[in-house]
């Protein structure tokens, strides 16, 4: 998997979570994830990212993010960063 250098924070009980990182797989994009319930901060850092408390929060490498992104979102942005 190539590191696009993406970070992303959720939670495993998340579906939307759950479908984010189903997605990066497909596309054979690496990530970092972040379990806001387990890693120290990672909460406040997702809510400091977006300014809302929804997951999944998708950072990219460019700074842009993405809250609760559906694959076509994932696969739109990453092609712009020319990821994909």
């Amino acid at each position: 998997m190539a590191d696009a250098n993406i970070e992303i924070y959720g939670a495993d009980w998340c579906g939307d979570c759950r479908r984010a990182k189903a997605a990066l797989d497909r596309f054979g994009v690496g990530y970092h994830w972040h379990d806001i319930e387990h890693e120290d901060g990672a909460e406040a850092k997702a809510i400091e990212i977006s300014g809302q408390k929804h997951i999944p929060v998708v950072l990219f490498s460019d700074g842009d993010f993405q809250v609760e992104p559906s694959a076509t979102d994932l696969k739109t942005k990453l092609e712009a960063l020319g990821q994909l």
